[in-house]
């Protein structure tokens, strides 16, 4: 994934409103109205919202009839997942490095206890 379309995703997800769009995606294609119906706002405010998730490449959008329902397209966040990952096994083996000094220093100091007594 590219710089760009990584900042993309992120700024995307940023909000809370838009995740909450993907979220409702996941049970499937939505129209602009059924993705308004819970939120206070105007379907142009949705609309803005919509196209920032198009932009990321978050979800697509097709015309059937008069409708264009949206869909979720996962593989973008399957690939901001993977880069997250990637930072996760980076902190998880310092993580373990950290617990292993932990253990090596209570070893110590109940070594050293032994010896004052």
């Amino acid at each position: 994934m590219s710089r760009d379309q990584l900042n993309a995703t992120f700024a995307a997800l940023a909000d809370p409103t838009r995740r909450a769009i993907l979220r409702r995606l996941t049970n499937g294609e939505a129209s602009v109205t059924q993705l308004a119906k819970p939120f206070a706002m105007s379907q142009p405010a949705i609309s803005k919202h919509l196209k920032v998730l198009e932009q990321a490449g978050l979800i697509s959008r097709h015309r059937s009839a008069q409708r264009r329902p949206c869909r979720l397209e996962a593989s973008r966040l399957r690939e901001a997942s993977e880069w997250i990952d990637a930072y996760r096994a980076h902190w998880d083996k310092r993580y373990e490095r950290l617990d292993a000094l932990l253990v090596e220093l209570k070893e110590k100091e109940k070594r050293d206890a032994k010896r004052k007594d």
